[in-house]
């Protein structure tokens, strides 16, 4: 046989054996029907398409299958218990309102469940409302959560609902281009790794995400704004930070408090009470945000130390840097950072200031310290008080210290994010 013959016989044969392939069987339910009736008698592989009504079950998927929404139908828990609980791998979710689990916070009552175990489920294009928690994801890896809305008990208390979605315990989750809000925390991060949270708009809630003893971890391209904490990272190491636009929180834009080695750049913090709240961080990299008209820029404490800020913009900000340290910390020694408050000059006209930028000196620790001061910063004898203070260095106290600030901005995109604040906090 020549070899065209052999290439025609074997495209032949994968031809007839991907035929032999059966499809996946496909069941409907209707108005009136039982799904839970459909998933007991499916097969493994079942695509479920369910038709536009409204069912009031509690649903149990314990096997490979596919509920798939016909026109958005309706499956509510009758507000008791989960609405629907995932105890399989290999589920998929698509094109459904779920709505009204339980509110029990005790047994942690979902709109959707998936257990330990249930690997590979997929969560898209759901409507998640009125669930205690939208979404919890338990010891459950390769989970995919893409393109749902979800919103929480509203008329509950903030600390008496859920999450939007909880992850405990997983491995390679995909978190993608879903609407969350009024909910206690967004998306709630505990014990998960190796994760990607892409593209989510999270707002009204307590914090937009709650990192926790989670590693290795991307957080990319999200909006967070209208929360009390923007981005919260706690406890955790080897994130990856990047391209967020963090906004118009009550507290912090972005929290890295006790992480380590991670990179959080190109993201912009606008018109929070404080941009940045950094403490017991080490060994990060901090390059290219846009800081600009928080009350305080970055507030920075407790041991703090070797991490590389450069190109930074730090712009309109009430207090650029808040800083309580022994000793000073230096910002921007490779490339420097921008600071709208600088007040050096460039004689050289190579764009970096001819002195250094420091951010704080000891009238500022006053007012920190006893918060009437800021009655008298105007006054002669504070601004004597601060001169006598560069002159005299005994007098000086520890700062933030650019070495090479930056004449200018790198653009004027600074401008468009000005005056975006959370009602009532100026």
């Amino acid at each position: 046989m020549g070899w065209r013959s052999c290439v025609v016989a074997l495209l032949w044969a994968a031809g007839t054996l991907v035929h032999a392939v059966p499809e996946a069987p496909v069941v409907r339910v209707d108005a009136g029907g039982s799904i839970q009736q459909a998933i007991d008698a499916a097969v493994p592989g079942t695509v479920i398409e369910i038709a536009r009504a409204h069912y009031r079950e509690n649903l149990r998927i314990d096997r490979p299958l596919t509920l798939r929404g016909l026109d958005r139908p309706t499956i509510s828990g009758g507000l008791t218990g989960d609405t629907i609980r995932v105890a399989s791998p290999g589920v998929t979710i698509e094109g459904l309102i779920v709505r009204d689990s339980g509110s029990s916070l005790l047994h942690q009552n979902a709109g959707i469940y998936i257990q330990p175990g249930a690997h590979g489920a997929v969560v898209r294009h759901c409507d998640l409302v009125y669930n205690l928690f939208g979404l919890w994801i338990e010891k459950a890896d390769d989970v995919r959560v893409e393109g749902n809305l979800i919103t929480g008990k509203r008329d509950f208390a903030s600390s008496q609902r859920g999450n939007g979605i909880q992850l405990y315990n997983t491995r390679r989750a995909r978190i993608l281009d879903n609407a969350i809000s009024f909910v206690r925390d967004a998306i709630y991060v505990d014990v998960s790794h190796h994760a990607e949270f892409r593209g989510n708009r999270l707002h009204h809630a307590r914090y937009g995400t709650h990192y926790m003893n989670s590693y290795f971890n991307v957080w990319e391209d999200n909006d967070v704004w209208l929360n009390r904490g923007g981005l919260a990272l706690m406890e955790v190491r080897d994130q990856v930070v990047r391209h967020n636009r963090v906004w118009a929180n009550s507290d912090h834009g972005i929290m890295l408090r006790t992480i380590q080695r991670a990179t959080v750049e190109e993201n912009v913090v606008a018109g929070n009470a404080r941009g940045f709240f950094i403490y017991d961080a080490q060994d990060n990299t901090l390059r290219g945000n846009l800081v600009v008209d928080n009350l305080v820029g970055v507030h920075l404490s407790a041991g703090s130390v070797r991490n590389q800020v450069e190109r930074n913009e730090f712009i309109a900000n009430r207090e650029p840097v808040r800083y309580v340290g022994s000793r000073d910390e230096i910002w921007g020694a490779g490339e420097g950072n921008h600071w709208s408050s600088y007040v050096g000059w460039d004689r050289d006209g190579d764009g970096v200031g001819d002195v250094r930028y420091e951010a704080n000196d000891v009238v500022d620790r006053l007012a920190w310290q006893y918060p009437g001061v800021k009655l008298l910063l105007a006054s002669p004898a504070v601004q004597a008080l601060r001169l006598v203070a560069q002159q005299f260095p005994v007098l000086r106290a520890p700062s933030v210290v650019d070495p090479l600030p930056r004449m200018r901005p790198s653009s004027a995109a600074w401008r468009e994010w000005r005056g975006r604040y959370f009602p009532g906090s100026r």
